[in-house]
C-alpha cells in the first residue's frame, strides 16, 4: 500500500470514529470517563495524530454500539 492510500484509510477511520461517537451522543470526556481510552489518546486518534490499536477499536465499537464493519471502508 502506498503512502497516499494509507493516509486516506487512516483519515477514513478517524472520520468514522468521530461519527460513531457523535451517533452515540457522547463527548470525548464521556468516553474517557468509561476508561476505554484517555481523552488525550482519543483526541489524537480522532485527529489522525495517533494510530488506533485494534483492541481499542474493538472496545470503542462496542462502547459506541457499532459493528466493527462500520469502521471498514467499502
Amino acid at each position: 500500500m502506498n503512502k497516499n492510500d494509507y493516509s486516506k484509510k487512516r483519515r477514513f477511520l478517524s472520520i468514522k470514529l468521530i461519527e460513531a461517537r457523535e451517533l452515540a451522543v457522547l463527548s470525548q470526556k464521556q468516553v474517557s470517563d468509561s476508561k476505554v481510552v484517555s481523552q488525550s489518546t482519543l483526541s489524537k486518534i480522532e485527529n489522525g495524530a495517533r494510530r488506533v490499536d485494534f483492541l481499542i477499536l474493538l472496545e470503542l465499537a462496542k462502547f459506541y454500539n457499532q459493528p466493527i464493519t462500520f469502521f471498514i471502508p467499502d
